[in-house]
């Protein structure tokens, strides 16, 4: 099965479409205005009124009121929730969208745990831990710490760039992988070549090339 591909942090429209012409499944916007990858709902409107069909759009929150995540789901549409913060499986079951489950992930995780716990998201996504951050760092985790055995799909993000995003799919085989700043030229500014260059990676990963 292939390696699917989110780009998250997608702030323009030229971007997202960079970003679907060389191949990615999902698209992701920040709605996290501390992010410097936040977008406001006026352009997230504009994003996907422009996207082509088949591209899910994945929308980003830390820890944020039901009522704005409800607010942005009036107005924008959105396939998919990703929850960064310390939501609690009540919370993400409650808006009735399907969502994935970020875990920012250290020694002392326990990841079986949190996989049972949050038996309701389609997915988790493991990213590195760093010290009063939702997200977004730049840095990788030590892969090892994933257990073989999740139950869910697991989407593996974290300092992922072309340089490294080949080895991390032939060591441990995730059912995506989720890229932001890899494939940028500054903090929401995506840089197609880098995302040409990792998608190319991916897809000798799973030899299709």
């Amino acid at each position: 099965m292939r390696t699917r591909v989110k780009i998250c942090g997608i702030t323009r429209v030229a971007d997202a479409h960079a970003a679907i012409a060389h191949g990615c499944d999902a698209i992701g916007l920040v709605f996290h205005a501390p992010s410097p990858r936040h977008v406001s709902v006026e352009r997230a409107r504009e994003i996907v009124a422009s996207l082509p069909p088949f591209v899910t759009v994945v929308g980003l929150f830390v820890d944020a009121e039901i009522k704005v995540v409800r607010d942005v789901l009036h107005c924008v549409r959105l396939d998919l929730l990703q929850f960064h913060g310390n939501e609690s499986p009540e919370y993400c079951r409650q808006l009735g969208v399907p969502y994935i489950k970020a875990v920012r992930v250290r020694p002392q995780t326990n990841l079986l745990q949190y996989a049972a716990n949050f038996s309701s998201a389609r997915a988790l996504l493991l990213d590195a831990y760093v010290e009063g951050k939702a997200g977004g760092t730049g840095q990788r985790f030590d892969w090892r710490l994933i257990p073989a055995e999740l139950p869910q799909p697991f989407i593996l993000a974290g300092g992922l760039d072309a340089g490294n995003v080949g080895e991390a799919i032939r060591r441990v085989r995730p059912y995506a992988v989720d890229v932001s700043g890899g494939v940028e030229q500054e903090k929401g500014i995506k840089d197609v070549g880098k995302i040409a260059a990792f998608m190319q990676q991916v897809r000798m990963s799973d030899g299709q090339v």
